[in-house]
């Protein structure tokens, strides 16, 4: 027993760094100066895939995490900062297309609704039903 759960925790161990450190930017991408590659690495670890939702671009191999991979590499090419990429892609795609989306009214609904479905819940699972009891 010991031993198929040590060989199921190595497993979940190793799967799970492989996932960790498996990027999807092809050598193509990959910028010749190595200050504007480690940039352009740290921005696209922030921003989601529009395609697989909760993945970020730097992981993601759809087509259009591709896309916003080169683009994101012009705009560091064409001389912009980080705030201004992050500023260009929320003007673009507005605030979801971050991993973390800021603190706004009109994001309240990305940050609390789970905790509000979660309390919902519980109180649902909890709240006597009367059909049910027996007199």
């Amino acid at each position: 027993m010991i031993k198929k759960v040590f060989i199921f925790v190595l497993f979940f161990v190793i799967t799970q760094n492989y996932y960790f450190n498996s990027y999807a930017v092809e050598p193509e991408e990959i910028l010749t100066n190595k200050k504007q590659e480690i940039l352009a690495r740290k921005i696209s670890k922030n921003i989601r895939c529009m395609v697989c939702q909760n993945e970020s671009i730097d992981a993601s191999s759809a087509p259009l995490a591709k896309d916003l991979r080169i683009l994101i590499r012009n705009k560091i090419q064409e001389g912009k900062n980080s705030e201004e990429i992050y500023k260009f892609l929320t003007d673009r795609y507005g605030d979801f297309i971050l991993l973390k989306p800021p603190l706004k009214i009109i994001t309240f609904p990305l940050w609390f609704l789970p905790f509000f479905i979660l309390i919902i819940s519980i109180i649902y699972m909890f709240w006597p039903n009367k059909k049910s009891k027996k007199t």
